[in-house]
């Protein structure tokens, strides 16, 4: 009896005398002699060039689409917004440099602006039928959040510009409006966030002076303390009188410089929301896949988005430019870079969203329209979907049920070959899975051998190069074993039928992640919706053509005219993703490989994009030259990455791809229990928030290499280093260059006011420090003791990291001394040294406003940084005492 492979064998030597055109490959791959004759393309087969023309060209078409609906800004606007005005604004709030939190650039010459163009706004209108009021609040409090991996956070006497606008006859129920003023230290943040705060006075411009009145109120909060992780939103919303009043908000953001500002986050639920911006934004754009992106924690920000949905219970949009992001928090980020047409469309879609909310009926009882979230997507900028969840929900189900019974009817075919079709599906399956992970695994590898080889994140400035390198891996792996499975596994199965089957899978996985979505109960549920329902409807319409003619052209182009809409939302989504993924490689620290990431998100582009694609491999005559151009391509481009042709950074003044360091003239001094000074030193630390580290710097800068390399010193309090904020988890890599003791002019003054031993068997330390506007705390108990309660937050400690504990203070002008205290739990066991005391505390003062923010060693080090080096710097002190 013959095997099953003899039979598959002389079925495949019958195939190629039937189609000669495709014989010379299928000879080849299974070890046959080639025949001599001249090739040609068989009936109901594509050549190799027509199926290579045909794909290119539809996605470079489909991308085309995409990157000008992306650049077309404004097609039309109402003319009711005044984005000239808007951009004075922007200039001005800029002109006076950085605005950190406690500097009178801040604190008083920005805050003198708003208020005066407030006020002007305010006197133009008072004929009008509106009302201003003004309060300048300085809020005091404190509250813990889990970002970063969790800390606490006080602030003391803070700046908020609050402004009420309501009719004459008052109102009961407010919208809010928000922006923030303040900056980081080495930017003038044109937009993060000038501009929004720009775009929020001409807005109260325009509707201050409309002719009727307005139904409800808006509060336009100018918050002057966002960088500081959002202090300035918390209080308003838990101490100011007006938040009891606020309804609904809308937050105005940024993550990159310009472009489109994008809707990322609604809700929580409050389906209305999604919907009156829909019907009211003249340029509408907004994405649940960013929204449920953002809030699952992968990209390691935040707004204060988080501060009036946790701590004020109310429902809001958020929305942020996201363009160019490797600008933002940097010294490039300045108002010539964003377009006017960018202000204009912000300006209008907030002023027209605003107006719809104010005069509608949901705004008295927001809570009344909670019901579920909702479904909305962008498409090409020209209009956004949104339906409820539940109706998503629905939609989904049809689309399976769909699919199920397109399914069902091929496995219930009484012949033999339907008899077999579970089974062939199944293992159908498994080889394109198989091809999948093939590609991945490939790719990673190929990642890591850049990494090794020193060149990793050459594609930060030449994303292209990432494109063609990772994507030439992942095309040709797929394509490589479908191409030996359809010429060694299924020899004896038709071109036509293989390509069925291969359609089958496609939309069999994605109506899988399209349940396993809608289970989980994602709104991105609708991407494989689309995915299923498009092809499916398409493909249903062309069998017939399809069977009788095979892969011509006609059906060629109509098959791919059915994926156009899928598509080029996919198309679009993976656009979003890169924007904001590749800047963010390029901040993410020391301890993840760039590359590693990078090429996975290529991968799983390609694995996305060529599902339905799978269906022309087995329709295409050959594959042969087509692995041959993307083995050639792969080759060229991995000799010219490492041969160092793509240099990861950029100092071009049109579009800047610095690198971000961190240099810190410190000093440190370690105290005794007794108080007195054990150890000191200084120098300058340096810390690079990317991969590469000092690798591209020590050739300009040869004394910082790795000899001067530190480690963290577990005994000590955050390694004994005056970290900003709580990411030593990411920045595990630094460096220290000794250099002389820094003397600041208004040195931190620490001591201890109280200790004393409670009834219950517990010690409580109280403290007091004054210094600079910017301080961080750290506390670490000894061994045996713990922190079981002290005066920031609701008392009772949080966010433990590693058995240490973060504490972020920051205050306005004229703030008091910082007073505050711990409860410690004494060890229980004797064995405990006496001379280990119960706490080690240290607290780190940053210095970069302001006189003592100069520094000799650390202005000659800057002047020796490459153009492309951007190093954010300032001058910090590290006191650690043992009590």
């Amino acid at each position: 009896m013959e095997t099953e492979s003899t039979v598959r064998r002389i079925r495949a030597q019958q195939k190629q005398q039937k189609q000669p055109g495709c014989s010379d490959e299928a000879a080849a791959l299974n070890g046959l002699p080639k025949r001599k004759h001249k090739p040609e393309v068989s009936a109901g087969l594509l050549g190799e060039s027509s199926a290579v023309l045909l794909l290119l060209g539809f996605v470079c078409l489909l991308w085309l689409l995409v990157l000008l609906s992306l650049r077309q800004l404004v097609i039309s606007s109402p003319g009711l917004f005044n984005a000239i005005r808007a951009r004075k604004h922007l200039e001005r709030i800029t002109s006076v440099g950085p605005r950190t939190v406690g500097s009178p650039e801040n604190e008083i010459m920005t805050v003198n602006y708003l208020l005066d163009q407030i006020e002007q706004i305010r006197i133009g209108s008072q004929t009008g039928p509106h009302s201003i009021t003004v309060d300048v609040q300085r809020p005091t409090g404190s509250f813990s959040i889990d970002f970063l991996g969790g800390f606490t956070s006080y602030y003391d006497r803070v700046t908020n510009i609050v402004v009420k606008l309501e009719p004459k006859t008052t109102a009961q129920h407010f919208m809010l409006a928000n922006c923030h003023f303040d900056s980081v230290a080495n930017s003038v943040g044109a937009s993060d966030d000038a501009v929004s705060c720009s775009v929020m006075l001409e807005v109260l411009h325009s509707l201050a002076y409309l002719s009727s009145p307005l139904k409800h109120g808006i509060i336009f909060l100018f918050n002057g303390a966002e960088e500081n992780i959002l202090q300035a939103s918390h209080g308003f919303i838990t101490q100011h009188p007006w938040a009891q009043q606020v309804r609904a908000f809308v937050n105005l953001e940024a993550a990159g410089v310009g472009g489109k500002e994008v809707v990322f986050q609604t809700g929580p639920e409050n389906p209305w929301l999604v919907q009156a911006y829909v019907r009211a934004a003249v340029h509408p754009f907004a994405s649940v896949v960013g929204q449920e992106v953002f809030q699952s924690g992968v990209i390691p920000s935040d707004t204060d988005f988080r501060i009036y949905r946790d701590f004020g219970k109310i429902p809001g949009i958020d929305l942020a430019f996201i363009e160019n992001g490797f600008i933002y928090h940097t010294k490039y980020d300045t108002p010539e870079r964003i377009h006017t047409d960018s202000i204009q469309r912000a300006g209008d879609n907030i002023l027209s969203v605003l107006k719809h909310l104010v005069m509608s009926d949901e705004l008295a009882d927001s809570s009344a329209y909670r019901h579920g979230n909702m479904v909305f997507f962008d498409l090409l900028g020209v209009t956004v979907v949104a339906y409820p969840a539940r109706v998503g929900t629905i939609i989904n189900y049809l689309a399976a049920v769909a699919t199920v019974i397109y399914l069902g009817r091929k496995c219930r075919l009484s012949s033999s070959a339907g008899g077999r079709y579970t089974r062939d599906l199944a293992c159908a399956a498994c080889v394109a899975v198989l091809s999948w992970f093939v590609a991945l695994l490939t790719v990673q590898i190929v990642a890591l051998l850049v990494t090794l080889a020193g060149r990793s994140m050459f594609w930060y400035t030449h994303f292209y190069a990432a494109v063609c390198l990772y994507g030439s891996v992942a095309v040709g792996k797929i394509l490589l074993i479908h191409t030996l499975a359809k010429n060694l596994y299924y020899g004896g199965v038709s071109s036509v039928d293989l390509s069925e089957r291969f359609f089958d899978v496609s939309l069999l996985l994605w109506c899988c992640a399209l349940l396993f979505l809608t289970q989980r109960g994602l709104c991105s549920a609708y991407v494989p919706m689309m995915m299923v329902v498009f092809p499916l409807a398409s493909k249903l319409l062309l069998t017939k053509h399809f069977r009788a003619r095979g892969a011509s052209l006609q059906y060629s182009v109509l098959y791919l005219t059915g994926l156009a809409v899928p598509y080029v939302h996919i198309m679009f989504l993976i656009w979003v993703v890169f924007e904001i993924f590749t800047p963010i490689l390029g901040r993410s620290g020391t301890e993840i490989p760039p590359d590693v990431v990078l090429a996975s998100l290529v991968t799983l582009a390609t694995v996305i994009l060529s599902s339905y694609f799978m269906h022309f491999i087995y329709l295409a005559c050959s594959t042969r030259r087509i692995l041959a151009g993307l083995g050639s391509v792969f080759v060229l481009m991995f000799v010219l990455v490492c041969c160092g042709l793509f240099f990861p950074y950029s100092a071009d003044p049109s579009s800047p791809r610095p690198k971000r360091i961190f240099v810190q003239h410190s000093t440190r001094v370690l105290h005794a229990l007794d108080g007195t000074v054990e150890r000191s030193d200084s120098g300058l630390w340096i810390n690079s928030l990317d991969y590469s580290g000092m690798q591209h710097i020590t050739p300009h800068i040869p004394q910082i290499n790795d000899s001067i390399r530190t480690r963290c010193s577990e005994q000590l309090p955050y390694c004994g280093f005056p970290w900003f904020l709580p990411v030593k988890f990411l920045v595990k890599k630094s460096w220290y260059l000794p250099a002389p003791e820094v003397s600041p002019e208004a040195p931190l003054q620490f001591r201890l006011l109280s200790r004393h031993d409670t009834e219950w068997g517990t010690v409580k330390m109280s403290f007091e420090a004054k210094g600079p506007s910017h301080m961080s705390l750290y506390l670490r108990p000894h061994a045996g003791s713990s922190l079981i309660g002290w005066s920031f937050g609701d008392g009772t400690p949080g966010f433990d990291l590693s058995g240490e504990y973060f504490v972020f203070y920051s205050h306005g002008l004229d703030a008091p001394a910082w007073s505050f205290w711990f409860e410690i739990q004494p060890p229980e066991s004797s064995d405990v040294p006496p001379d280990q005391g119960l706490i080690s505390l240290a607290v780190s003062s940053h210095y970069f406003s302001g006189p003592d923010r100069s520094s000799e060693p650390l202005e000659a080090l800057l002047n020796r940084f490459p153009a492309w080096a951007f190093p954010s710097s300032w001058v910090s002190t590290y006191h650690m005492y043992r009590y």
